[in-house]
């Protein structure tokens, strides 16, 4: 069993992450920042702000990994959010020297490249807010990138991610985006949370950036 807190277990992918975890048996803490809104099925809800490195530190003591669920789907004020919050996360871990639990993040599609030297943002014609989000994940990913004294892991997802079925199969990769047998690049929410709670289990990217999509 792992113990394993979530930054922003009420969106839709960390709650995912929530149901996944907590379904393999894992002690799962679900991090919010107000507890009474939170609707998941975690045993143990905690408050925090992922803005709070004193926070982060709090709900991060004593586990062996801390995801962070913290992305910009959900207008700007979430936006705002997405490079602060790493530099927090990264600062509150810390305070916690050698007993730091592993982070793992949940990034963007954006920085993946889709040929030698050309990336998804490079894609013409997509809407600013959309590109907006995209480059605030580069920028956390670039930042994470400057780190070595944390343990810390992204997952960026494919170019679509939404809802859809359980099939526990997928395929990853590093920096190129991934498309599936149809060609199209894409996983649903539970695949995705797979995903993740399978590196929590069998670390295979510490310190470094990998990407998931369907078969």
């Amino acid at each position: 069993m792992v113990s394993i807190a979530v930054i922003g277990a009420n969106g839709t992918i960390g709650s995912a992450v929530v149901a996944e975890a907590a379904a393999r048996g894992h002690e799962v803490v679900a991090v919010v920042r107000d507890p009474d809104r939170y609707r998941g099925g975690a045993a143990l809800v905690e408050r925090a702000d992922v803005l709070d490195p004193a926070g982060v530190a709090r709900v991060a003591a004593g586990r062996d990994v801390l995801v962070s669920a913290v992305g910009g789907g959900d207008g700007p004020g979430h936006l705002a959010l997405i490079e602060p919050a790493a530099r927090s996360l990264v600062e509150g871990l810390r305070g916690l020297g050698g007993a730091a639990p592993r982070l793992i993040a949940v990034g963007g599609a954006g920085s993946l490249e889709t040929a030698p030297g050309v990336r998804v943002w490079d894609t013409p014609g997509l809407p600013e807010p959309v590109l907006q989000i995209m480059h605030a994940h580069g920028a956390a990913l670039d930042y994470y990138r400057m780190v070595s004294d944390i343990r810390w892991t992204v997952l960026s997802p494919p170019a679509e991610i939404g809802p859809g079925e359980r099939t526990g199969h997928y395929r990853t990769g590093l920096e190129q985006l991934l498309t599936d047998a149809e060609g199209r690049s894409r996983i649903s929410v539970p695949d995705y949370a797979v995903a993740l709670v399978d590196e929590v289990e069998q670390p295979e990217h510490i310190g470094e950036r990998f990407t998931c999509c369907s078969l």
